[in-house]
Parts: structure tokens; sequence; C-alpha cells
């Protein structure tokens, strides 16, 4: 019995070297860990229960007999973050680069079924020079199951990615179903084909961090949610986000304990500037509102017009989507409302409440957004916040003009409570554009035609360009002092802990994709 033991012992102690040390130590120069090291690091202290530390790839073509490391150049296993159950793998780079071989791949599907029948979350360390090609076709299949997972898994358990090395090829797929992804600046990198490809089919030279790296996915293609400067970093980040999350949809997020006091912030009253036209910064209000340092933003740096991230309200989790006047005017436009409208779905999806905070003057004009499907695109953020059914609460902070009201949450799509400041100015458009076209014969006919715009401005801002018109309709539950928003949401968010709305059966929506 002893014998077998310090046999497995020792294939154990193999298993952790991997493809040597001396690969292990070049990647400590460059401030990654190792695969392993990612694990301890990212789980409870003592709590990694290891699975599949013994597997060995079936390849027998290519000399590959001769080259056998336990593990197959993943670690998969279980453990807890902050005593909450995850399952976890993270691709180990120096045995074959991490590359995905069949049973690479199947370590992978085994921890992502336990995690489907335990309700956990799934975490994956991505370090992968892609699919094995001693293996062919049988790496491919395994790409397709780790696929096909993600997709059942998806609404089902979170599922959270974190781009710690090359992500390459075919490999990019799964990372891109999951529900957010993490990349570590300056060590990473994500493309379906690499600068090579590139250059002898379009002939434009290109380096692996201007074509994948974490700035161009961060502020680009908005592929990546949120950007480490390091493996540590990345690490605590992950951490961070499952703190807001379930560890199912079955389940509510945990909250956190919070004593209340009188949550009256009189510091909101002066945020936002009297001149309708100047910018201010969304995230003072955020700040104002939200618990103290409790709000983690993501993909901060794609279509920074829109801001949306979690935060908490009393110790609860929220989703915050809010218009962000800075940049655009808070305009909504392609890229923003689909990042909106993903954000919006995975809130729903794991019942995580929105609080929507709502400043926008409508959709941004132009032949570029239009020939590239505003149209469609500006349907998802309508799409998603009409299908949510957790507790959904809007407040409008200044402008919420045509049909971006509609969108922004409004009564009408089936929020729960809506708020707006006094200052508020709900109108199909704003009050100079539509005194040009009502008022445009007495404007013309008269003798300072400027002065009567001036004057028909005014006219129609007294009775548009306010949240009373809309109270007095219900379209506004109530007009509120900006100084007891806080309070006035906690209220809301409680009343409406053990909402239920129940939708007609179907076997799913079809989202304007």
């Amino acid at each position: 019995m002893n014998t077998k033991v310090e046999i497995l012992n020792q294939k154990l102690r193999e298993a952790e070297v991997g493809g040597g040390l001396k690969r292990i130590d070049s990647q400590h120069q460059k401030g990654k860990l190792s695969a392993r090291e990612r694990v301890e690091l990212l789980l409870d202290e003592g709590t990694f229960e290891e699975i599949g530390a013994l597997v060995t790839h079936r390849t027998k073509d290519f000399d590959m007999e001769s080259q056998i490391f336990y593990g197959d150049g993943v670690v998969t296993g279980y453990g807890t973050v902050n005593g909450r159950l995850v399952y976890v793998f993270s691709q180990d780079f120096t045995v074959f680069g991490g590359s995905l071989s069949e049973t690479h791949a199947e370590k992978i599907c085994k921890i992502m079924d336990m995690a489907m029948k335990t309700g956990a979350p799934v975490i994956g360390l991505n370090d992968s020079g892609g699919a094995r090609i001693q293996e062919g076709v049988r790496s491919l299949g395994g790409y397709a199951d780790i696929f096909y997972r993600n997709v059942r898994a998806s609404g089902v358990v979170p599922q959270i990615s974190a781009i710690m090395g090359p992500c390459a090829g075919g490999a990019v797929y799964s990372p891109a179903m999951t529900d957010f992804v993490i990349m570590v600046e300056n060590t990473s990198y994500m493309f379906v084909t690499g600068p090579n490809v590139v250059k002898t089919v379009t002939n434009e030279e290109v380096s692996s961090e201007e074509l994948g790296g974490a700035f161009t996915h961060a502020s680009k293609s908005g592929v990546t949610h949120l950007t480490a400067g390091n493996d540590y970093e990345c690490i605590q980040q992950i951490r961070t986000l499952l703190s807001f999350m379930p560890q199912n949809c079955e389940e509510v997020p945990v909250k956190q304990d919070f004593h209340l006091q009188d949550e009256i912030r009189p510091q909101l009253e002066t945020i936002v500037p009297e001149n309708p036209n100047q910018p201010y910064d969304i995230r003072e209000v955020i700040a104002g509102i939200c618990d103290e340092e409790s709000f983690l933003e993501v993909h901060k740096d794609y279509a920074d017009n829109i801001v949306v991230g979690f935060a908490r309200l009393a110790g609860r989790s929220v989703g915050i989507v809010a218009n962000q006047p800075m940049s655009l005017a808070g305009v909504l436009d392609i890229e923003s409302s689909k990042k909106g409208a993903r954000f919006v779905r995975f809130c729903d999806s794991f019942n995580i409440p929105l609080l929507v905070l709502v400043d926008v003057p409508g959709f941004l004009p132009g032949t570029d957004q239009e020939w590239k499907g505003i149209i469609t695109n500006g349907a998802k953020l309508l799409y998603a916040f009409s299908e949510a059914s957790v507790p959904r609460v809007t407040v409008i902070t200044r402008k919420a003009y045509g049909g971006a009201y509609d969108v922004m949450n409004s009564k009408h799509i089936g929020a729960d409570f809506n708020f707006a400041w006094p200052g508020a100015e709900i109108a199909v458009m704003g009050a100079k554009g539509a005194s040009e076209i009502i008022f445009k014969k007495e404007i013309t006919e008269a003798e300072d035609p400027a002065a009567k715009l001036l004057e028909k401005e005014a006219e129609y801002a007294n009775l548009f360009a306010n949240p009373y018109t809309a109270a007095e309709r219900g379209f506004i539950d109530e007009v509120i002092e900006p100084k007891y928003t806080r309070r006035k949401l906690i209220k809301a968010f409680a009343t409406l802990e053990n909402k239920v709305d129940h939708r007609p059966r179907k076997k799913h929506g079809n989202i304007p994709l």
C-alpha cells in the first residue's frame, strides 16, 4: 500500500513540474505564473481538489509515445472562492505549448459537466497555442465538445474566461461564448488568424499585440470585458467578479451585511450642470448612489458613451446601465447598444436587479450608423430590456429624448419603477429642434425670426421639457430630489426583492442578432 502511495505521489510531482522547471522559471521572469500557481492563487487556500492529474495523451504518431506528461497540459478540478464552490481549468503552456488534445479537452468537458450538475461557476484560465496538430481532427473535435458545453452552460452557471497567454484559431470561440473575458496586458492575445496569415492574405504587417492584444480587444472589438496588468491582478478581478454573481440561475447573489443610516447624498444635487448642453461624468452619480467603492465597471474602454457594471446598493448586488454625457453626449449608437444589451441579458440570466440611469438625447445619426445597422443593433438593447424579468428601476437624470427614451428601460417596456430628477427633459426631441419644426411658419414670417425662435423654444420647453407631463400620465412614478435618490432606490429594490414575472411559454425568442 505504501509503495503505491509513493508511486502516486511521485507521478503527481512529475505532473506538477509539467514541461520542465526551466521553462516555468522563464515564465516567472516575464511576470507569469505557472498553471498550478494560478489555480492556487484563485482558490481559497487548501481547497483545490484536482481531477485527472494522471491523464496522458493517446497519440502514437510523430514519436509522441516518447513524450508523456501527466495531466496532458491542463490542470482541472474544483475548490472554493470566498467559501463558494467553483470549477476551474488552467492550461499549462509548458506542456506542448498548452495545445489542446483529445484528452486535454475531455478533462475540461468533465469539469464543465460537473459544474452544470452541481450548479457552480466555471472558470477557464487560458494559455494555449491552439489545437495539437499531431492529433489532427481529434483535437478539433475536442474544441467542438467544449463549445457545445459552453452553450449548454450559458445562462445556467456563470462562465468566466481569463486569457493569460496566447489564444488563437478555434481556441478563441470558447472564451467568446462565456459571460466575461479578462485579458492580461502584454502577455496575452486573441485572434482567429495570426499576423503571418494576415500578411500572406492581405499584405498587412501587424504585430500580435496590435492584432489581438488586451488593449485592442478592450477598446476596439469589445471582445474583452476587463484587462489586468499581470496574472495576480487578473486572478483578483475574477474573485471580485464572482462576488457580484450567484452560483447559478436558480439562486440570487449573496447580500452583504449593511446597516442603513439616513442614506441622503447632498453631493448629487450639484453634479448635473444647469446648462443642458454641458457634459458631466455619470460615474459621479453612480458613486453617489451606490455603496462606497463598490462599483466594478465592465467594458470600460469600449463604447464609452454608455457605462455598465456591477455595484452594491445597501449590500445588494445590482447591475448598472447608464448613459455617459461625457462621450458623444450620451447618445446610443451601434457599439453602445450591443454593449448594453449583452450586460442586461447577463444580469437577467442570473437574477441580478438592474438600475438604469438615463441621460440620452437620442440615437447617433449618420450614414455610417445607418449602413452598419443601427436599426437592428439598437433593437438589441430594446429587446434585452423588454425580455428582462429581474427587478428594473430607472432614474432619468436629465434628457430622455425620442426612441431612446423608450429603449432605456421606460415604463412602457416593463420597468418596475421609473423616477426622474426635477430637471429631467422627456420629449420627442430637444426644444430647439422641435420648435423649428412645429412653429416653422410663425418663425419665418416674424419680423425677428431669431427672437421668435427663442420665444417658441421656451414655450415648448415649458410644456414638454420637464418630467411632470410624463408623471401626470403615470409614465414616471415620482419626481425626486437628487439627494434622496439612494434612499428611494434602496426602498424600491427591497420592495421588488420577491418579484415574479410569468412570461408566455416559448422555446426562446428571436433577438435581432
